[in-house]
């Protein structure tokens, strides 16, 4: 038998209506913010995601799934999408357009990672992304929007995580004292984190091995090195966040694992997830598209979800609610099987969930008890015959004559009950 890919997973029903109520629930909220989707494509140039996110990051240098095509040419799954948008705002030049530019995506990333609870090879990320701004107010708003998806999706009881990691003014100067500290403690760090010390410093503050934490927490804390600039923008986006009533807490250690991150980044973490807490992350952006080659300067800010984690809390919590099923079954016939479509294809006009099926009725009844079905619609040779058909309220096992042309209201009426 053939399987699934290792860190991959079918999304079977019911699940998948816990995946569309998400789903449905972002891109109601992005509405409401006026962003608008950008589709961009799964497969990239490898040069993309090395440029963009970081020749040291983890991504990059362990995770991608990175082939040779045809042509000789390096292509990658895409790891993440906001290098994805910010090539495709640049190729469509669509930093030629005034205003902000406001994107949002939902779609497969893939990385090889250990697969674990709520983390797998082939993911999904619900993100979104505003381009053309260095204000603090929209990194307000786009905090404020990703709480909303977040509330609306039912949660309750997630952590905002808040910091500034600089510009290319202070951070520097940072980096080079935290790589100084580093040479005294690096030997007694991980060996990701002896590695990282040279090369990129900032990513030590990102470990996750436990015993390092101690460690990295006695660090220089970057929010007692920011320049007056970043230190003013961060003021500005808490006053903000105070101003909206959004709770945040202050995490000085928190980079996030991508190299272009600057200033404000955030993260929300839930604890129904246990050690991988995260629910989304994202933050600032400003140098992202002219390292990608844009001679427009384009500040950005954006988030991704982690949709299957966000959904995983979703259907731990509430199951999503079906609408009300109504068998429509006919005993054996051309005419009873056409009275039966016809009635089927009334009903879904009407915008009820409907199942056809064919028998006797005793076997159909025990169907539409597997399919929790409320009503039964009931296409016999005599009730044709008369004009009407036959309505089982399954609950009650009461059943009643009702005329055809009288079907659709007769049904809603039954259904209301449930719903």
């Amino acid at each position: 038998m053939i399987k699934a890919v290792k860190g991959t997973r079918d999304i079977l029903p019911p699940s998948s209506a816990a995946w569309n109520q998400v789903e449905a629930i972002a891109r109601e909220v992005f509405r409401i913010y006026n962003y608008q989707e950008i589709r961009t494509p799964i497969l990239e140039p490898t040069e993309l995601f090395a440029r963009g996110v970081g020749q040291e990051t983890d991504i990059v240098s362990k995770e991608m799934y990175t082939f040779e095509d045809r042509d000789g040419s390096s292509l990658t799954l895409r790891p993440e999408a906001t290098a994805s948008v910010i090539r495709a705002y640049i190729e469509h030049r669509l930093d030629q357009k005034p205003g902000l530019q406001k994107l949002y995506y939902i779609g497969p990333m893939f990385r090889r990672e250990r697969p674990q609870k709520g983390r797998y090879r082939q993911f999904y990320q619900i993100g979104a992304e505003a381009i053309g701004s260095e204000s603090p107010a929209v990194d307000a708003e786009v905090i404020e929007m990703v709480v909303e998806v977040l509330r609306r999706a039912g949660l309750s009881g997630f952590e905002l995580l808040l910091n500034s990691v600089g510009d290319q003014n202070c951070r520097p100067q940072y980096v080079a004292l935290l790589k100084e500290r580093l040479r005294d403690v690096a030997s007694r760090l991980c060996e990701d984190c002896q590695r990282r010390a040279e090369t990129n410093p900032l990513r030590v503050l990102d470990c996750k091995v436990p015993a390092d934490q101690p460690i990295i927490d006695a660090l220089p804390s970057i929010q007692d090195h920011l320049c007056e600039p970043c230190a003013t923008h961060f003021s500005a986006v808490r006053a903000y966040l105070e101003d909206r009533g959004i709770n945040y807490t202050i995490r000085p250690r928190m980079v996030r694992g991508l190299d272009y991150y600057m200033r404000t980044t955030f993260e929300i973490v839930h604890g129904a997830l246990g050690a991988q807490n995260s629910v989304l992350g994202g933050g600032r952006y400003d140098g992202l598209a002219e390292s990608l080659g844009s001679k427009v300067h384009s500040p950005g800010i954006g988030f991704s979800i982690g949709e299957d984690r966000l959904t995983m809390i979703v259907e731990g919590a509430a199951p999503p609610k079906e609408d009300p099923l109504v068998l429509v079954t006919f005993t054996p016939g051309q005419a009873t099987a056409r009275a039966a479509m016809s009635a089927s294809s009334e009903l879904r006009g009407a915008g009820i969930r409907v199942e056809v099926a064919e028998g006797k009725l005793k076997k159909v009844f025990e169907v539409a008890n597997k399919l929790n079905a409320r009503v039964a619609v009931i296409c016999g040779e005599a009730e044709i015959a008369a004009g009407e058909v036959a309505l089982k309220d399954m609950q009650r096992q009461s059943q009643e004559l009702v005329r055809r042309e009288l079907l659709v209201e007769k049904v809603k009426e039954c259904l209301s009950q449930y719903r």
